[in-house]
């Protein structure tokens, strides 16, 4: 069992950074591939990023490369999400997730596990 716990979120100007964090509870969090989405109102939930459990290994959605990062703690059991360049159009509840394998989190939103969600909000 896996719990997932996101912070960070806010209110920030285009243009302004933010880093969400993920904590993860639970003796296996190493073993899982981990991911972040996001969900904007009205619209369904999209895959932004994601890195394997292995080798570290990273994806991103084309909306985010370049402006986004992932990267993992497994000693701390955290997966932050570093936001750069932010733009209105990424306003949405973020969420962390934790999956078997980044092409299950890529392709379907295939996940074990999810957080409550992170609200990140971009004026303009």
């Amino acid at each position: 069992q896996v719990q997932l716990v996101e912070s960070g979120g806010g209110l920030v100007q285009a243009g302004g950074s933010l880093r969400l964090s993920c904590a993860a509870s639970g003796r296996t969090f190493n073993s899982y591939s981990m991911g972040w989405f996001r969900q904007a109102p009205g619209k369904e939930r999209e895959f932004v990023a994601a890195i394997s459990w292995s080798h570290g290994s990273t994806y991103y959605a084309d909306s985010v490369k370049g402006r986004f990062t992932i990267s993992r703690d497994n000693a701390k059991n955290t997966v932050y999400l570093q936001m750069n360049s932010l733009k209105p159009e990424d306003t949405a509840v973020y969420y962390c997730a934790a999956g078997q394998d980044t092409s299950r989190l890529r392709v379907g939103g295939r996940a074990d596990y999810w957080g409550q969600g992170t609200q990140v909000t971009v004026s303009s």
